[in-house]
């Protein structure tokens, strides 16, 4: 027997350690978060938790429990077929349920009598959850960083993206929250983590990062679509050194059309999400805007997007929240393109 029990403290600590991380919850449950690269093994799904549920109120306890043990026993089964046959002697799993309760528990036991070591995670996610939780007040304080800014379209996230490729730390906070940051930045069918996700892809990324070296990263807002940032994360973002990359405003223009052409592609969705704006703007020049996409003059709409919606409030926006920025240090690339970025982001990573 080697089933080893291993606290929420120890196991985030060794995550990188484990031959495989196995979440034993339901997959909706799954859905919502989980432990960084973690796998699904439902001991029970969703649909048989209900029926389960159903017939402990109804019928009884003890029926309920006798159902629950079928269902599990033959869906580990299942995944043993499935998943661990060609498993070495070595490999060393960590399981969890909500709880480190029945569902993680009974997985594990099999996996110790195959011969496995086995770890097993006291409290279940739930106890993860409240590490991470705990560990995002203090993990943001350990690096310096250098805030991106620039307007609408500048080409912030394609510099990011060149300076991950030239080995910089970036944390990408629009990537992890599947969010481009504006109104119209929600991707058209592909939705938004839940917040605690978001917090687990926060925290998994600065996990990685070195302390020694600069970490790059957007300059966002509070939110984030409709996802919170860790606040000691923006604390730290508001006090730190800025970069101002600066597009003359045709580039900006072409960069949007290219970054967002799912909308150039989809006018009603365009047309949709300006709805979103109507509060700010009026309904006239919304409705003018819709028009005008409609009658397939969309460049001219992004254009004026920028210059009476997006621009007003940038410089008063950076100026009250990023303390680094009056004093940044201008870049003025030629254009947006992603050529011109990398060469941007060879010399800062440099």
């Amino acid at each position: 027997m080697s089933l080893v029990t291993i606290t929420a403290a120890d196991a985030i600590q060794r995550l990188d350690s484990f031959d495989a991380l196995i979440d034993a919850r339901s997959e909706s449950e799954f859905a919502e978060d989980r432990l960084p690269g973690a796998v699904n093994w439902p001991s029970l799904t969703d649909e048989e938790r209900r029926l389960v549920g159903t017939e402990y109120k109804q019928v009884s306890p003890f029926v309920a429990k006798k159902r629950g043990a079928a269902l599990v026993a033959r869906n580990i089964a299942a995944h043993i077929e499935r998943e661990v046959l060609d498993k070495p002697k070595d490999w060393q799993p960590l399981v969890y349920c909500w709880r480190g309760g029945k569902r993680s528990g009974s997985l594990a036991l099999v996996l110790d009598q195959i011969g496995f070591k086995v770890h097993l995670l006291e409290g279940g996610y739930r106890e993860y959850r409240r590490a991470v939780v705990a560990d995002l007040e203090q993990l943001p304080l350990r690096f310096d960083y250098r805030i991106v800014c620039g307007k609408t379209g500048s080409g912030k996230s394609r510099l990011l993206t060149a300076l991950a490729q030239q080995g910089a730390q970036v944390l990408d906070l629009e990537a992890l929250a599947n969010h481009r940051g504006s109104v119209l930045g929600l991707v058209p069918g592909s939705p938004q983590p839940s917040q605690k996700q978001f917090d687990s892809r926060v925290w998994n990324a600065l996990r990685h990062f070195d302390p020694a070296r600069v970490v790059w990263v957007e300059s966002e807002s509070k939110k984030v679509g409709e996802l919170r940032v860790p606040e000691s994360l923006i604390e730290r973002m508001r006090a730190a050194p800025c970069l101002h990359v600066e597009l003359p405003l045709e580039a900006r223009v072409a960069l949007l059309m290219e970054d967002y052409d799912f909308f150039v592609k989809d006018v009603p969705a365009f047309c949709e999400r300006l709805d979103a704006l109507r509060a700010l703007r009026g309904n006239e020049v919304v409705k003018a805007w819709q028009e005008a996409a409609q009658a397939g003059r969309i460049e001219s709409v992004v254009r004026d997007l920028l210059v009476t919606h997006y621009d007003p409030t940038y410089l008063q926006s950076m100026q009250r929240n990023f303390a680094g920025f009056a004093a940044a240090e201008l870049i003025e690339p030629t254009d947006g393109s992603r050529e011109v970025l990398a060469l941007s982001a060879q010399r800062l990573a440099s």
